[in-house]
């Protein structure tokens, strides 16, 4: 479990390299900005791998942005190619990314956040963790 909290702890590390007129911008980010966004999590796996023992907690930060369908980034892992850790983080993540404000728009609710999370199963998410956290998230309302 330690790996897990800390690769929770340090998923969005790699953020420290991003400007923050990129990282904070209130409007849609260009092409060139996205490609700056999606360096973050190989920013971040580059020094930490170097430390023996976060190496196990580094499938957090480092692929937590990779996408079911091999959409994500940043090495286009597919399907179980992507790392256990990282497909339940992702869920969990794009959950709290939804619910909360953002500098670029303002939260979603849950319900639509559910939605979003249901409609993606299977596509942008693993069906089976999608289900697992939404059976949690309701046993906790």
């Amino acid at each position: 479990m330690g790996n897990i909290y800390r690769g929770a702890l340090l998923h969005d590390i790699g953020k420290i390299s991003i400007p923050d007129s990129v990282l904070l911008k209130k409007g849609p980010l260009t092409e060139d900005e996205w490609k700056i966004i999606r360096t973050h999590p190989a920013t971040a796996y580059e020094p930490l791998s170097k430390v023996e023992y976060l190496r196990p907690s580094l499938d957090i930060p480092y692929c937590h942005h990779e996408r079911w369908n091999g959409s994500g980034y940043p090495r286009g892992l597919k399907g179980e190619e992507i790392p256990l850790a990282a497909r339940i983080f992702a869920v969990v993540d794009v959950y709290d990314a939804l619910i909360s404000d953002r500098p670029y728009r303002k939260a979603w609710s849950k319900e639509e956040t559910i939605k979003y999370l249901l409609k993606n199963s299977g596509t942008l998410f693993d069906k089976r963790v999608v289900k697992g956290f939404l059976e949690i998230l309701r046993s906790d309302s």
